[in-house]
């Protein structure tokens, strides 16, 4: 096993959903799919984003498209125009979470 940055071998989209932003990994082969099943874990997540992710994180799988999505509660200071943070739609949260080092 190495340790490598998530971002080397994964793909990542994200958006917000309210105020919370939601943040799609994925793959492109079943071997790196069942890796970040293992890796990517929601207590892992949450720390990963521990100092903009106030509530609780939510793992769904979608194992047919060699994805996992997380929704990050309470990670955008109310969202879209109520928000104050640079980042109000979490854009960045994809790109934030590529920067995870795992083993691989």
């Amino acid at each position: 096993m190495v340790r490598v940055k998530l971002g080397s071998f994964a793909f990542a989209r994200s958006g917000d959903k309210g105020d919370g932003s939601n943040v799609g990994v994925f793959v492109t082969n079943a071997a790196d799919y069942e890796l970040i099943r293992r890796e990517l874990t929601v207590e892992r997540v949450k720390q990963h984003f521990h100092a903009i992710c106030k509530g609780e994180v939510t793992r769904y799988e979608a194992a047919n498209l060699l994805a996992l999505n997380f929704l990050l509660r309470d990670s955008l200071g109310g969202g879209g125009s109520e928000s104050l943070k640079t980042d109000a739609q979490g854009k960045t949260h994809g790109l934030a979470l590529l920067e995870m080092v795992v083993e691989r």
